[in-house]
């Protein structure tokens, strides 16, 4: 067995350090809802530590704090699964890693836990650059089928913080 993972999974993290190794970039991840499903498919290609230099899977609010100095404040203010959380996330994990490029992913992965506003596959991405203007947010917030299940919604989730960490 050479993966334990889905290959388009392990295709992209593939092409991922391939295309941020040619950049000269390093990246780094803080993961809640995907638990450490994106650091799984980088860490499944040999060689990959020259370009991922860590990950934080910081499911709870108190390791979201405590791990990568995202304030109380704005997860009380806004809620685990925001923009701003994952901005916070990911400029954290940026900063704890010293890699150039660090990406965070929050949400709702179900089959409970959705909320009207928040419905089970609410999912946020933020990416956050060494030496960009901290006040510019790239964020994005993703709505992924509930009907395909708590391993749908992480691998599409997965998948789409691959995307972001393309150079």
């Amino acid at each position: 067995m050479d993966s334990l993972l889905p290959e388009r999974l392990v295709s992209k993290a593939r092409e991922v350090l391939e295309l941020n190794r040619a950049a000269g970039r390093t990246i780094a991840l803080a993961e809640s809802c995907t638990g450490g499903l994106v650091s799984a498919a980088l860490t499944e290609i040999a060689g990959s530590s020259d370009v991922f230099l860590a990950s934080y899977v910081v499911y709870s609010n108190e390791a979201k704090m405590s791990a990568l100095k995202v304030s109380e404040d704005v997860v009380g203010t806004f809620g685990a699964v925001s923009v701003a959380t994952a901005w916070a996330m990911a400029r954290g994990a940026l900063m704890s890693s010293g890699a150039d490029v660090a990406v965070a992913i929050t949400g709702i992965a179900g089959p409970g836990g959705g909320t009207p506003t928040k419905p089970v596959g609410t999912v946020v991405f933020a990416r956050a650059e060494r030496d960009e203007d901290p006040e510019k947010i790239v964020a994005d917030s993703r709505l992924f089928d509930a009907a395909e299940g708590r391993g749908g919604i992480r691998l599409q989730a997965a998948l789409c913080a691959l995307e972001l960490l393309e150079p």
